[in-house]
């Protein structure tokens, strides 16, 4: 098991945002969470990454204690996160963009920084040579030199993602990659997801509203709702599940029918 959430509770004064909510995931897996809007997914993705810190409950990735961890020290354990609402320099290229991303992992002194040689060039050379990388495996090679606030919006969620691969994660955390595409933006970034799974080997765990992507491509899928888990398991199972019907899709189902 990579990661374990274990009866996580979030609580924002008198507002529960997750209630005993628990979670494993293997290595390699691509599991998705779904639910209703507030269902307390996107509070679920920022325990994991060190944004909240849960009220009680435990959050283990690879052996370390993720329950109180700053996000910085989330990223260095491996886990990165593509944000819902884009969180670009949108005065910066899409290179730029990458190589910010890369600055954790600078670690020279300040004279090699000052006269930018010994550690720091080989460090810089090494963060060139992945952001290229990246830029040509999410086929971003037309953009990589155009300011991020002049992309479209496909290609700027695009961006959003290679900005996480940076990191080099072994735990990629995306949040809605595909809200606001069009439908063939939402096929491309598809692909890009089930390869960066298969090439790159990332395991990902995926928030989604799109129940035909979620039930396609996910391997196993927890579905949420007030903050609580109410279903989990293969996505043929969940989606079959009344309570998954009456609380996300909306169909009322009559109980021992």
């Amino acid at each position: 098991m990579q990661l374990q959430v274990d009866k996580v509770t979030l609580s924002f004064g008198g507002v529960q945002a997750l209630s005993q909510v628990s979670l494993e995931v293997d290595r390699g897996e691509l599991v998705s969470v779904i639910g209703p809007n507030g269902a307390g997914k996107t509070s679920l993705l920022n325990c994991i990454s060190g944004f909240y810190h849960p009220s009680s409950g435990r959050i283990v990735f690879e052996g370390h204690d993720l329950t109180h961890a700053p996000p910085h020290l989330v990223t260095r354990y491996g886990i990165a996160r593509a944000f819902q609402n884009i969180e670009l320099f949108t005065g910066m290229t899409v290179l730029e963009n990458l190589m910010m991303a890369r600055h954790i992992f600078g670690h020279y002194n300040l004279w090699d920084n000052l006269w930018f040689y010994g550690r720091a060039l080989r460090v810089s050379v090494e963060n060139r040579r992945i952001c290229e990388e990246i830029i040509d495996f999410m086929e971003l090679e037309p953009y990589r030199k155009t300011l991020v606030g002049d992309l479209p919006y496909g290609v700027r969620k695009r961006v959003e993602v290679a900005r996480a691969l940076a990191l080099s994660p072994k735990l990629l955390l995306l949040d809605e990659p595909m809200a606001g595409m069009t439908l063939e933006e939402k096929e491309d970034m598809v692909r890009f997801i089930l390869d960066i799974r298969a090439e790159r080997g990332t395991t990902i765990v995926l928030i989604e509203h799109d129940l035909g992507v979620v039930m396609d491509i996910s391997d196993r899928v927890y579905v949420l709702d007030f903050g609580q888990v109410i279903a989990s398991g293969l996505p043929e199972e969940v989606s079959q599940n009344p309570r998954v019907q009456e609380a996300y899709v909306g169909v009322e189902v009559e109980h021992g029918a």
